[in-house]
């Protein structure tokens, strides 16, 4: 059957009367910023835009990895139903016949326009946008990318090894550009648009100038790829911060009585040269100059990315478009600092799903919601703050009752799975899919053999007394009552609160 992609034909009239939507999507990025409480990392300009927002400070990605937690949120629908668990999987494998944000606002009308990462890097998605933006100067996939002499050398020095072996199709990316990786951090005195994020701005800046006058309503997605590693950003974010006071992680350990499936490996990390000889959190620890030098590298680059959105945002301010742009700013997932004695994303942890969220709209108060929110309910307030019918089947809720009403009451529950497969199998060598509830008080957790769906095992945190989630509970009757409202699922959720 041929499948038909449309688009409406909008009258002049109603495509100017519409909002224009600025969708800034930030890598790794946890909701350790300013505005959620935190004192030690310069986040002025997300801060700012928080105050002049709705600020979510209990949303949650629906899986804690870059493609399936960017997938479900860009089609409102949850990894289980667009069968996209892993970084492999493009979704229009699966759900070929899934519409997109961006691309249900061009079927009605609006101008989209995509630069950087705001689907998974190695999918782009021409059904969603009018114009994919490169930027000239870097790779398909600018994710690792270094400016320093020594780590340029030692590159060269690589790619020529590769070479000789014969490996060098392996380590090409799609447009036959070198993807390699050496450090996990570098500082450089460079200026900011010598990294992809700061060029990207400066090219965001002039399309915001050009989309202005087109007489159009835009949805513009710009993805940033800063906190993700390496943690390498311009030296002068990196002075921020002293190494000496940073604070160290508030839960440095394993959970008591936690599953050994329910931590990650640091494979992610483990792929740096620096690296590559990390343990595995059941095997040891880092030092605590690297576990601070790692986490002085997330900062800077949390505050290097800051200082984009504040020239991106301010451009908005000085065409004057704000008062007529929704503006969001989401987290496609946490990022553990050595919190569970381990790094990177991949577990079912609060630290790992729970996500910045900033939505500011025309017409509404800023505010903050402390209701439990999901990345799959961003689909559906969009449309509705922009008056567009969303498609059938979205497996969210607007969230236009909370940015009217920040203190009404939420959801009860969110949802969030991990399957730990492939290079993220756990240590025993099985593979696992985690399923989890998160209700206003509890988060449980069950893992099941991803071949045999046989019961695991099963976590269960007390997330009033136990917010770092450190001791995992035995409480049968407590268990049994969430295992059934995980088995019913968001359907089951919705169904009891009507």
């Amino acid at each position: 059957m041929t499948r038909r992609y449309f688009v409406n034909v909008i009258s002049a009239a109603q495509t100017k009367a519409r909002p224009n939507v600025l969708f800034v999507a930030v890598d790794d990025l946890r909701p350790e910023l300013g505005a959620y409480g935190s004192r030690h990392i310069h986040s002025p300009n997300i801060d700012a835009l928080a105050r002049s927002s709705t600020m979510f400070t209990r949303a949650y990605c629906q899986s804690a990895l870059c493609n399936p937690s960017r997938a479900s949120m860009l089609t409102g629908l949850r990894p289980d139903s667009l069968r996209v668990w892993d970084l492999q999987t493009d979704f229009r494998s699966t759900r070929p016949d899934a519409v997109t944000i961006p691309q249900r606002f061009r079927q009605e009308g609006y101008r989209t326009v995509g630069v950087g990462k705001v689907f998974h890097n190695i999918f782009p998605d021409p059904l969603s946008w009018n114009e994919e933006m490169r930027i000239a100067g870097f790779p398909f996939d600018p994710d690792a990318v270094y400016r320093s002499e020594g780590e340029q050398a030692w590159i060269e020095e690589r790619k020529a090894q590769i070479t000789a072996a014969g490996n060098a199709a392996r380590q090409m990316d799609r447009y036959g550009e070198w993807y390699l990786k050496s450090a996990a951090t570098e500082a450089p005195d460079v200026p900011d648009n010598a990294y992809f994020d700061g060029a990207q701005t400066d090219a965001a800046i002039a399309k915001l100038g050009e989309l202005q006058g087109a007489g159009q309503p835009f949805f513009f997605g710009v993805g940033y790829y800063r906190p993700h590693l390496p943690f390498n950003a311009p030296k002068r974010y990196w002075d921020l911060y002293d190494r000496a006071t940073i604070p160290l992680p508030v839960h440095p350990q394993r959970g008591l009585g936690a599953p050994l499936m329910a931590g990650n490996t640091n494979r992610e990390l483990r792929g740096y040269r620096d690296f590559n000889g990390a343990p595995r959190p059941d095997q040891g620890s880092l030092s605590e100059d690297q576990v601070r030098l790692l986490r002085h590298g997330y900062f800077a680059s949390v505050s290097y990315v800051d200082a984009q959105i504040g020239r991106l945002l301010g451009e908005l301010d000085r065409l004057k478009l704000s008062d007529n742009t929704i503006v969001v700013l989401w987290g496609d997932h946490g990022w553990k600092l050595g919190e569970h004695n381990s790094w990177g994303k991949m577990t079912n942890y609060e630290v790992d799903n729970r996500i910045p969220l900033l939505i500011r709209a025309p017409g509404m108060r800023a505010g903050v919601c402390k209701s439990l929110v999901e990345s799959v309910d961003i689909y559906p307030t969009l449309c509705e703050l922009s008056g567009i019918s969303a498609p059938a089947g979205m497996e969210g809720s607007s969230l236009g009752p909370l940015l009217r009403k920040p203190d009404a009451r939420g959801k009860s529950a969110i949802f969030t799975q991990f399957l730990r497969n492939g290079i993220w199998t756990a240590p025993d060598g099985i593979e696992y899919m985690g399923r989890a509830i998160r209700s206003d008080r509890y988060r449980y957790v069950e893992w099941r053999n991803w071949k045999t769906e046989e019961l695991a095992a099963r976590e269960l945190y007390d997330l009033e007394k136990d917010p770092d989630e450190t001791v995992n509970l035995n409480q049968p009757k407590l268990m049994a009552e969430l295992a059934g409202r995980l088995k019913r699922g968001w359907k089951g959720e919705l169904a009891q609160a009507r």
